[in-house]
């Protein structure tokens, strides 16, 4: 189906992003899939051509334009080139951690940080998860405790994206350890604070170049500065932004789906057995027939949330929706387009393969599968 949301000044915007992943991410993905993460040259050539920060105000050297259209089309393209992990750091930064500085900082927290988020000279990156804390994020125990000008944050995160080559870091963390929800602030940690320590840069199944690493606080004194949203705020503000966060998620999923589908139908209009290629069976064709279905489906659902996140209509149980069914549909599918492969979808030289790998957190981060029909669940039953 013929997408409907995207005007021309979208269109040249994605020209401008598919050359930069075609040249600066796609020779370069081997490679940082070998070392586990991306170079940062790479983030700040993206600040250079406009990919980070759109949503920035333009006297930080932003784009000063609030329209997640621009941050799909960025997501878009990083899927579809078969190099997704080399390119996550970008939509990390733009879908995930922006808005809570352009929505939290003071004029003076927006002097210090906005022009080297928006140029790519700070990557940043957010610290929910601990290792005995996933989804229940109430019960967190990482501190930051009052002293004198500052606090003293104590604590471990793990699972971090972006956790080895961040700059600035938003820690979710207990400013009172009674209070559950309303104990948790936001407090932004800088590389080279004392005590701030990076962990191992974790080896994952999948999102091989996709640094993701364990953070450890031994008493790291941070400003009163670095507050961001102020005291006790920490978990409203989570709640505010995680709908974007997620649907961040299936923008992603839908588009890695599409581009498994479409080396999928290339490969059977090539590949032969039985003297015809497989194209021509018609399991084949059936297989093809109800993938392009649920893909079509996929997009006309991902759009219209999009727009209703621009007219901030976006609600937590609509985007707990796209969040579920589009990554569920996408590991669906792309284990199917994987049989279509046979054996050679399963080497890691074809992308298929690593596509496999690559979309089995989709399910789970951000919110498992399990977590958004709870949210939807007790919408729907008027439960709590």
């Amino acid at each position: 189906m013929r997408r409907t949301i995207f005007d021309d000044e979208h269109e040249m915007f994605r020209e401008t992003a598919k050359a930069f992943v075609e040249r600066e991410i796609v020779p370069n993905h081997e490679k940082w899939e070998a070392d586990g993460k991306i170079d940062k040259a790479m983030f700040r050539k993206a600040g250079d051509v406009g990919l980070l920060a759109t949503a920035v105000d333009e006297r930080y050297g932003g784009g000063g334009v609030l329209d997640f259209r621009y941050n799909a089309i960025v997501n878009e393209e990083v899927h579809a080139s078969g190099a997704a992990s080399s390119g996550q750091c970008m939509t990390l930064h733009n879908d995930i951690c922006l808005p809570y500085f352009i929505n939290l900082c003071n004029d003076e927290q927006a002097e210090r940080w906005m022009p080297g988020l928006a140029s790519g000279e700070l990557m940043s990156a957010i610290a929910m998860t601990e290792p005995g804390t996933g989804s229940d994020l109430a019960s967190i125990t990482t501190t930051a405790v009052r002293s004198g000008d500052g606090y003293v944050v104590n604590g471990a995160k793990t699972f971090i994206t972006n956790g080895i080559n961040s700059d600035l870091v938003i820690v979710a963390a207990k400013t009172d350890p009674t209070e559950k929800h309303r104990g948790m602030s936001l407090i932004v940690l800088e590389e080279g604070m004392e005590g701030f320590e990076r962990g191992r840069n974790l080896d994952k199944l999948g999102l091989k170049s996709q640094d993701t690493a364990e953070l450890f606080f031994d008493d790291v004194f941070v400003p009163e500065e670095n507050l961001l949203g102020g005291e006790g705020n920490g978990f409203l503000h989570l709640v505010r932004n995680l709908p974007q966060e997620r649907l961040s998620i299936a923008v992603g999923g839908v588009a890695h789906a599409q581009a498994a589908f479409d080396w999928t139908v290339d490969y059977v209009g090539e590949r032969t057995a039985f003297g015809q290629t497989i194209a021509s069976f018609q399991n084949t064709r059936f297989e093809l027939a109800e993938m392009k279905t649920e893909l079509d489906i996929a997009w006309v659902f991902v759009d219209r949330q999009i727009e209703a996140l621009n007219a901030g209509e976006l609600t937590a149980t609509d985007a707990a929706e796209a969040k579920w069914w589009v990554t569920e549909m996408q590991l669906r599918l792309i284990t199917r387009c994987l049989q279509l492969f046979g054996g050679y979808g399963y080497m890691s030289e074809f992308p298929i393969s690593k596509a496999y790998a690559d979309a089995r957190i989709q399910t789970i981060y951000g919110g498992t599968t399990e977590i958004m029909k709870e949210i939807i669940g007790r919408e729907v039953s008027g439960t709590r």
